[in-house]
């Protein structure tokens, strides 16, 4: 359980200033402007994707939900007593065999989503009483997010943003989110570049993921918990363990520690079981051994971390 990065400090959502200044349309207009040449995700496929659902992610215009609602299996400091507010987005910028979620990763199950749409959705989280605003997935949809932020805020929203990520975020992109997201909740999947080409189709990721958990650390720092046990603003990195030590877990917790802080909350994962298509990838056509993951959290408390979610 989390002990450290208590505060007593209540602080309102990042974003209303920039809501406030007008820098979150700009920056929204910013964003949007860049789907029809998309960069906005380490992959760069600048595909129009105001034309139609191309590029990597074939995801559009208007951003795919595939479900909403309060969520009380993510981690105690973000789903409290009421429940995160998860908003599920379909398609991905990763490419995952294992993927636990493949119905709406790899087959984009969802409902097209309009701005004024996405906004009473998270409008409708925050009357239902949840904590906060989980967008799960958004990485390929950052656009669309910011797009339907200002919105929500006119129409009265006041909850933090977490941002659910794969980890494969762009620097350049995250700066579009510096003041906007209060919760950065990446998965740190690799700390070897060959199973992420192979198991995710991201050959890069190890040095894009490590760029990426930099700057979400600049931006916010280490997680802080408010007296009431809830994530106020912070890092809290995801770490699955995979079997086979196919994630190469201990180069990710000697990065985080050394790289990082060692003050840095992770949420160690033992819950890996094969789906989609790891079967054609062995060891990943294996469940998890209880004694792979004890040698992981093992080497994550040798190479410095403490904070266990």
């Amino acid at each position: 359980m989390i002990a450290a990065g208590r505060t007593r400090a209540t602080r309102g959502p990042r974003y209303l200033a920039l809501a406030e200044s007008g820098e979150l349309a700009r920056r929204a207009a910013a964003a949007v402007a860049r789907l029809a040449s998309c960069d906005l995700c380490p992959h760069r496929c600048h595909a129009d994707r105001t034309a139609g659902p191309f590029g990597l992610c074939c995801i559009g215009r208007r951003a795919v939900v595939h479900g909403w609602g309060p969520h009380l299996g993510e981690e105690p400091p973000i789903r409290g007593t009421r429940g995160s507010g998860t908003v599920f987005f379909s398609g991905c910028n990763l490419s995952c065999v294992f993927c636990q979620n493949w119905e709406t990763s790899h087959l984009r199950r969802g409902r097209e989503t309009s701005p004024d749409e996405l906004a009473e959705i998270m409008l409708a989280l925050q009357r239902a009483g949840c904590h906060n605003i989980n967008l799960v997935s958004p990485t390929h949809v950052l656009a669309q997010v910011l797009e339907a932020l200002p919105i929500a805020v006119d129409r009265g929203l006041r909850l933090p943003l977490v941002w659910n990520s794969g980890g494969y975020d762009a620097v350049d992109a995250l700066a579009l989110l510096d003041g906007v997201v209060d919760i950065y909740m990446p998965d740190a999947k690799y700390g070897a570049d060959e199973p992420a080409r192979t198991l995710s189709g991201a050959p890069d990721y190890v040095a894009v993921n490590r760029a990426a958990l930099r700057e979400m650390h600049r931006q916010v720092g280490d997680l802080e918990i408010g007296p009431d046990g809830l994530a106020r603003r912070g890092l809290l990195v995801r770490h699955l363990v995979l079997p086979g030590r196919l994630a190469a877990s201990e180069a990710v917790f000697d990065f985080l520690a050394r790289e990082i802080s060692p003050n840095t909350a992770v949420n160690v994962m033992d819950q890996y079981r094969p789906c989609w298509r790891a079967d054609e990838h062995p060891p990943a056509d294996r469940p998890l051994t209880r004694a792979e993951f004890e040698q992981a959290l093992a080497s994550a408390r040798r190479a410095g971390l403490s904070r266990f979610v």
